[in-house]
């Protein structure tokens, strides 16, 4: 029997991976290694015959997890396991069997939400902007994966949206499912609700189902919805092998009906279930932690992250906050501070710049520009789809079938520089540069290929990268918004904006929306691996330092500075909590970064 699956593990991953029959829950703090876990026990599960490949399906929730994981279990010789989102599942098996339980083809998925809502309006005579029907959209989503009629939801939300009262709300909803059906169209969420359908209606498609898969494995379930849920249960019919994996201190989907239930409660709804639980960090430094454990302390399903025993794991640098008089100051100074950690020798790649909204990367981006910083933000056009990376990957394949008189990375270089690439960069700021960069990473892709690769071959593999949307990294800093930042790590992480009407959101009124709001700031926090900075601003409206930062500040930041020294308890913040000064906080921050011009004013405890 090998046991290349059991390499590498510490004692918790270990137990995790080896336990191969359900029910298990793990529940797996940030930075312990879960797509490790999840893989490993996937592929010991097949060495030691427990599973076959064919009957394995492990569920995710982003096309890039799941390529991912194809691509880690390929590296652990195991081919064949479907790993899929929920909807390309669902969407696989509505495909195969609608045309037996149907008698003709799959219906179309509906390619634009708010288009068909606008066509819905106009045949009542209304006519809402796009941020009401996006609204719409967004109602019509959450409703459908809490599992509710428009009756219900009506109920549930007797607000309306914008200026249409719950009643029209409810009316757009039914003239909308009304085109839906005319058309003979699904929308995104109706693929769920069909699967389960015809599951439940069909005792011959469940039993075929049954019969597929036996083993599942399901990440992120912190962030399952009642749906997506029910449509697991149907899946899985009265077999036991099931393997959750999720952190209930990561849950920020709430709004799209994820429900953190499901995974706090999993050993309760199976009273046989195996609890493991992985909380040693292999990301980030202890002072870090520190500051993460503090401000979950005491909420429903926190695990207390530690670095590994006895690494003294610690960059020297103390997580800091620090205020600003407005936006502007802000944003220069954070622009001040990355220009410093990358003349220091910092890879731009390794440093981003998290938010809690869009809205407040503007005076960001234009502040690095200032200063010459590319910058990219995360969340916009996919690297694959950018007509600069498709039209290169065309010559690239064009250029394959020819005889060639270079090497392989001399041919890529030239035909790159035939579309533009020079070099020394263009100005910072613009699409010359953001096109210049996307070329960069390509020829990166080619310097850093196996010895021996064609030019064939590397087009073939840049292809199986586009399908799998495995993106190269630009040498560029990452600005993103804390939603889109999970899952992701980088060494240095700047947070913006903490003050209260950013983060929390002003439209967060009640406890569990501000809770939603602590595990953002949460999952931000844990995103940095060697360095954290946090900050925020009065800006015009007088904004207050928000509580979570005066949180950490008032409680965590000695205790990180302590960590940071090698002087930590066994479980960080355990113990004693002594008060930081916050003031003196920023102060080495600043010095510690060489970040340019000293901080205005320091936040802390007031």
């Amino acid at each position: 029997m090998s046991d290349r699956a059991l390499l590498g593990l510490d004692e918790q991953q270990l137990e995790a991976v080896t336990a191969l029959r359900g029910p298990v829950v793990v529940l797996a703090g940030a930075g312990t290694g879960k797509t490790r876990v999840i893989t490993h026990r996937i592929a010991h599960g097949v060495d030691t015959g427990a599973y076959s490949p064919a009957r394995v399906m492990a569920v995710t929730f982003t096309a890039k997890a799941a390529g991912e994981m194809r691509g880690r279990l390929r590296a652990l010789g195991v081919d064949g396991v479907a790993a899929r989102t929920f909807h390309a599942a669902a969407l696989a098996q509505l495909n195969f069997f609608w045309p037996t339980v149907a008698g003709d083809s799959a219906p179309s998925i509906v390619d634009n939400k708010v288009r068909l809502l606008a066509h819905a309006a106009d045949g009542m005579g209304l006519d809402p902007d796009t941020a009401t029907l996006r609204d719409v959209a967004s109602g019509i989503e959450w409703r459908k994966v809490s599992m509710l009629s428009i009756e219900q939801y009506a109920l549930a939300r007797p607000e309306g949206v914008g200026r249409l009262e719950v009643s029209r709300v409810a009316d757009l909803q039914r003239a909308y499912e009304k085109l839906k059906d005319t058309r003979r169209q699904l929308d995104f969420e109706d693929v769920l609700l069909a699967c389960a359908g015809m599951l439940e209606a069909e005792p011959h498609v469940a039993a075929a189902v049954h019969e597929q898969y036996r083993h599942f494995t399901v990440d992120e379930f912190q962030d399952v919805s009642p749906l997506q849920h029910r449509l697991l249960e149907l899946w899985l019919g009265d077999r036991r092998d099931l393997c959750v994996v999720g952190d209930a201190s990561q849950t920020i989907y709430s709004f799209a009906g994820a429900d953190a239930r499901y995974l706090l409660e999993f050993a309760h709804r199976h009273e046989d279930a195996r609890v493991i639980r992985l909380e040693t960090n292999y990301r980030s430094d202890a002072a870090i932690l520190t500051v993460a454990n503090e401000l979950m302390r005491g909420r429903a399903g926190a695990l207390e992250i530690t670095a590994p025993a006895g690494t003294g794991r610690a960059s020297g640098e103390v997580p800091t906050i620090a205020a600003y008089d407005d936006d502007l100051a802000e944003a220069r100074a954070v622009a001040a501070a990355v220009r410093g950690r990358i003349d220091g020798g910092a890879d731009p790649r390794q440093i981003a710049v998290l938010y809690r909204a869009h809205s407040q990367s503007a005076e960001l981006i234009r502040a690095l520009a200032d200063l010459g910083i590319a910058a990219t933000v995360l969340g916009g056009r996919r690297f694959f789809d950018l007509p600069e990376v498709r039209q290169s990957i065309m010559e690239l394949r064009a250029a394959s079938v020819a005889p060639i008189d270079t090497s392989f990375v001399d041919t890529v270089r030239d035909i790159l520089r035939t579309r533009g690439l020079t070099d020394d960069p263009p100005q910072a700021g613009g699409a010359l540069r953001d096109a210049w960069e996307a070329r960069a990473a390509i020829l990166r892709l080619a310097e850093e290929a196996p010895s021996g690769t064609t030019l064939r071959g590397f087009t073939d593999e840049l292809q199986a990268r586009a399908r799998a949307q495995h993106e190269p990294a630009l040498r560029t800093v990452t600005l993103a918004t804390l939603h889109a930042a999970k899952g992701l790590e980088w060494d240095h992480v700047h947070l913006l904006g903490f003050s209260e009407g950013l983060l929390p959101i002003s439209y967060a009124t009640t406890f569990e929306q501000v809770d939603e709001e602590r595990r953002l700031a949460y999952v931000g926090i844990t995103r940095a691996a060697r360095t954290l900075s946090v900050s925020w601003s009065s800006g015009s409206r007088d904004r207050q330092q928000s509580r979570f930062a005066r949180e950490i500040g008032a409680s965590a930041l000695q205790a990180a500075a302590s960590a940071s020294r090698g002087r930590r308890t066994d479980r960080p913040g355990a113990g004693g909590r002594p008060a930081a000064s916050g003031a003196a906080s920023a102060r080495a921050g600043s010095r510690a970064q060489g970040a340019g011009p000293q901080l205005p004013r320091a936040a802390g405890p007031q």
